[in-house]
């Protein structure tokens, strides 16, 4: 037990240190964007609120695939999680939504973090979002297997996994699993334009969500 509280302390600053070295500032034209679209017109509260990275961000028919539900899209291009924990305050708060679908994790594994760092920030980015919004769900879309990145294949399934079982302990969080969907049966990925996805995999990506959202 002291083992397993040691490491998770190491994770927890290495975490922090990440945060404070990080350029957020990269997103700020993401963000005045986004602002400049509520000004116009503010999303409905109680929504479901998609957040993340680029596989978000380009999911340009991801209202449309869920027609009977008050759809927000909040996806910046190449983010990591610890982006979205960033800014929590102007990209998720403020919508106050019912459910939060977050999306990011390759970024982060290809930028040299470990499965057990990817981890760690999600735990990070879950906290936050208590804080303000104690009710509200939060899905972890697991990371998807993209050709392009084959070579991560390993440590994306680790930091699923670990994100997996730590779903299955807390109240109002959940694990959609869309990594093993599109995989081949040579456990290689079957569905992506190499980094992307192609609309099969977000058809894929649509089947493993749908149910979550009822």
């Amino acid at each position: 037990m002291k083992k397993i509280f040691l490491i998770s302390l190491l994770l927890v600053f290495s975490s922090v240190h990440y945060a404070q070295t990080r350029d957020f500032g990269q997103w700020e034209n993401d963000m005045k964007a986004f602002e400049a679209a509520d000004a116009r017109q503010m999303p409905p509260k109680d929504a479901i609120l998609f957040v993340g990275s680029s596989s978000i961000r380009m999911w340009t028919d991801l209202a449309a695939d869920f027609p009977d539900k008050k759809i927000i899209n909040r996806g910046f291009g190449g983010s990591q999680i610890a982006d979205s924990t960033y800014f929590t305050d102007r990209i998720i708060i403020p919508y106050q939504p019912k459910m939060i679908l977050l999306y990011a994790g390759d970024n982060d594994l290809n930028d040299g973090k470990t499965p057990e760092q990817v981890f760690a920030d999600y735990g990070a980015f879950v906290d936050k979002v208590r804080v303000k919004l104690p009710k509200a769900k939060i899905a972890f879309i697991a990371i998807k297997p993209s050709p392009s990145r084959a070579e991560l294949l390993p440590k994306m399934a680790a930091a699923n996994e670990m994100i997996k079982k730590y779903s299955t302990r807390k109240l109002n969080l959940v694990f959609i699993d869309i990594y093993k969907p599109m995989l081949g049966a040579d456990g290689q990925p079957r569905i992506a334009d190499m980094l992307h996805m192609n609309r099969g995999g977000y058809d894929v990506w649509k089947k493993a969500i749908a149910p979550y959202l009822k």
